[in-house]
C-alpha cells in the first residue's frame, strides 16, 4: 500500500472534526479522495472547502470505488448498521462514529413515532443483533473497524493510564460524564432515528472509555480484559416535567424532546467487583463536561478533556469577538470565557484518526476497535432495561436467558 485512501459517508458535524485530523496526520501517507451526502450541495461544499475530488449523492457509488481503502462512517445513529455491513462486504476497512449502532425500531410495523414505547428487552435483543451483524460482517471480510471513541485517545486520558501504569495501583471506581444544554440536531430528538436520548448521545462517549479503562488494566495485569459484569441506571426526561414547563423566561436548554431522555446514570460492576458511574445529560448549562475520575487504592486521578485556563478572556457583551470560536456548548461570550486553543487536540480527534491511518497502513489492530463498539451497545441497552424494570441487569444471565 502506497498510501491510505480514504472515502467520507455524510458531511455533517462530525466530518468536519474528522477532516481536520486527518489534515494532522503524520508519517503515513494518506488521501481524503471522496465525500458522499445525500445532500448535493452539502457535500459540494464540503468537498470545496476541504479540496477534495471526488463527489457522491448515494454512499454506494463510493463504495464502487477501487481507489478507497477506507470508509469513514459520519451519519445519524440509524444508518451505521446498514454502511458498516455495505462497506465490510465491499472489502473496505472502516472507520465508524460513535455509537456503532443502536435500535430504532426497524424489524417491527409500528409508527415511527412510538418506536420509544417499544420493551427496552426487545431494544436489547434488536441493538445487539445489529452491532453483531456489524461485526460478523467485519470477520467474514477480513476488514479492519476503528471505533472512533475519541476519549479512548484524549492526551490527559493517556497521561491517566502511564500514571496509573507507574503507580501499580488497583482502579476501584471510575466516574465519568458527558452533559451540556442539548443537541441541536432534529433527528437526535427521536428514538427511531437516534435510537435513545442522552444515554446513547452521550453517554457512549464516558461509557466506552471506562469499559475501555478496565478492559485495559485487565491486559496490563493479567493478559485478559476485565469486563462489565452488571448495571444499574435510570433515566428521565427533566424538560418534560412540570416544574420546567411552568418556568417563565428564557430557558436556555434544549427541551423538544419526543421520546426520547435527556438525562440518564449508569451504575457499573465489573467482573472484578470494582464500580464504574456514568453520567450524562442535555440540561448542563456552561460548556460542556468532559471529565473522568480515576479513584485507586494508591492514587486519584482528575481529568478534564473539555476544561482549560491556559486562556482567559473577558468581553462586556457576547458581541466583542465576534465570530471567533470559545468552546463547545457555551451559552455566551459575554462575561470571562475560557477559550480552548486546540479543543480536537484535548479530546482526541487527531490522536485517534492517526491511530486508524498507521493501524490501516501497519495492517495492525486499532487501539479501540469493534469489540468495544459492541460492548458499548450491549452495556447501553441493558442500562435502558435496568431503568424501565427498576432493578439490576446482570448481563451474563440476560444474555443466558435469550438464548432459551
Amino acid at each position: 500500500m502506497d498510501k491510505v485512501r480514504v472515502g467520507i459517508v455524510g458531511a455533517g458535524f462530525v466530518s468536519h472534526l474528522h477532516m481536520n485530523a486527518y489534515l494532522r496526520v503524520a508519517g503515513v501517507p494518506i488521501e481524503v479522495v471522496a465525500i458522499a451526502d445525500i445532500n448535493k450541495e452539502q457535500g459540494e461544499k464540503f468537498a470545496a472547502q476541504y479540496g477534495i475530488k471526488q463527489v457522491y449523492t448515494d454512499y454506494r457509488e463510493l463504495l464502487d470505488n477501487k481507489d478507497i481503502d477506507v470508509v469513514d462512517v459520519c451519519v445519524p445513529n440509524i444508518l451505521h448498521h446498514r454502511v458498516c455491513i455495505d462497506t465490510a462486504e465491499a472489502g473496505k476497512h472502516i472507520i465508524c462514529e460513535k455509537p456503532l449502532t443502536g435500535y430504532f425500531g426497524e424489524d417491527l410495523d409500528v409508527d415511527p413515532m412510538e418506536v420509544g414505547k417499544i420493551s427496552r428487552l426487545d431494544m436489547y435483543k434488536g441493538a445487539v443483533k445489529n452491532s453483531q451483524e456489524i461485526l460478523d460482517a467485519v470477520a467474514r471480510n477480513n476488514v479492519k473497524l476503528c471505533y472512533a471513541e475519541d476519549f479512548v485517545y484524549a492526551p490527559p486520558v493517556l497521561k491517566a493510564k502511564r500514571l496509573l501504569e507507574a503507580s501499580g495501583g488497583t482502579i476501584l471506581e471510575l466516574r465519568s460524564e458527558e452533559s451540556h444544554s442539548g443537541s441541536h440536531a432534529k433527528y437526535a430528538r427521536y428514538w427511531h432515528q437516534a435510537g435513545g436520548g442522552s444515554l446513547l448521545r452521550l453517554g457512549s462517549h464516558p461509557l466506552g472509555l471506562v469499559i475501555h479503562l478496565k478492559q485495559w488494566e485487565g491486559m496490563m495485569k493479567t493478559g485478559k480484559p476485565i469486563g462489565v459484569r452488571s448495571v444499574m441506571a435510570d433515566v428521565a426526561n427533566v424538560t418534560h416535567t412540570d416544574v420546567f414547563r411552568k418556568t417563565t423566561g428564557e430557558r436556555w436548554l434544549v427541551d423538544e424532546w419526543h421520546d426520547v431522555e435527556d438525562w440518564a446514570t449508569v451504575v457499573l460492576t465489573f467482573e472484578d467487583g470494582t464500580k464504574g458511574l456514568v453520567l450524562s445529560n442535555d440540561i448542563t448549562l456552561g460548556g460542556i463536561v468532559n471529565t473522568l475520575n480515576i479513584y485507586a487504592n494508591n492514587n486519584v486521578i482528575k481529568v478534564d478533556m473539555a476544561a482549560n485556563d491556559a486562556i482567559k478572556a473577558y468581553a462586556p457583551t457576547t458581541e466583542v469577538f465576534g465570530d471567533e470560536y470559545i468552546s463547545e456548548k457555551v451559552q455566551t461570550k459575554a462575561g470571562w470565557s475560557f477559550p480552548s486553543p486546540d479543543e480536537d487536540w484535548m479530546r482526541g480527534y487527531p490522536q485517534e484518526i492517526q491511530d486508524f491511518m498507521e493501524a490501516v497502513y501497519h495492517d495492525r489492530d486499532p487501539v479501540s476497535n469493534q469489540i468495544l463498539g459492541h460492548e458499548v451497545v450491549r452495556v447501553t441497552y441493558a442500562a435502558y432495561l435496568s431503568a424501565e424494570q427498576g432493578k439490576r441487569i446482570d448481563l451474563a444471565e440476560l444474555d443466558a436467558s435469550l438464548k432459551k
